[in-house]
C-alpha cells in the first residue's frame, strides 16, 4: 500500500504500512543490520544475530521483496545479507535470458 503524501492534511492518519510490524523496529541498536560496518572478520557474526530476529518477523517477505526492489546495497533485509540477495538477482537475470533473451534480461535487471 503507497505511504500517503507528505503534503495530505495532518488530521488524516497515515496508512498502515508492512514496516509497522516489523521485527527489527524494537531493536535497540540498529547497527546489527548492517554488518559491514563491523569489519570483515565481525561481519559473518554480526550478520547472524540480525538474521535471528529476521527469522521470527511477521513482514520478512514484504522486506526482502523491497529490498530487491530497490537494490539495497549494504545490510540484512528479509532475512538475506548483500551477496544473498545479489545471488537472487543473479538468478532472476538468467532466468529471463532462458526465458526471453537479451530484452527480458535487461527488464529483469531493472526489476530487481
Amino acid at each position: 500500500m503507497p505511504r500517503p503524501s507528505r503534503y495530505a492534511p495532518g488530521g488524516l492518519p497515515r496508512p498502515q504500512h508492512w514496516s509497522d510490524d516489523a521485527v527489527c523496529r524494537d531493536v535497540e541498536d540498529q547497527a546489527v543490520f548492517f554488518p559491514e560496518d563491523f569489519g570483515v572478520g565481525l561481519a559473518p557474526l554480526i550478520a547472524a544475530e540480525a538474521k535471528t530476529y529476521c527469522g521470527r518477523c511477521p513482514v520478512r517477505q514484504e522486506c526482502l521483496a523491497t529490498a530487491l526492489e530497490r537494490r539495497e546495497p549494504a545490510g540484512v533485509w528479509g532475512g538475506l545479507d548483500k551477496d544473498e540477495r545479489q545471488a537472487i538477482r543473479r538468478r532472476q537475470q538468467r532466468r529471463a535470458r532462458r526465458k526471453g533473451g537479451a530484452h527480458a534480461a535487461i527488464e529483469a535487471a531493472g526489476a530487481a
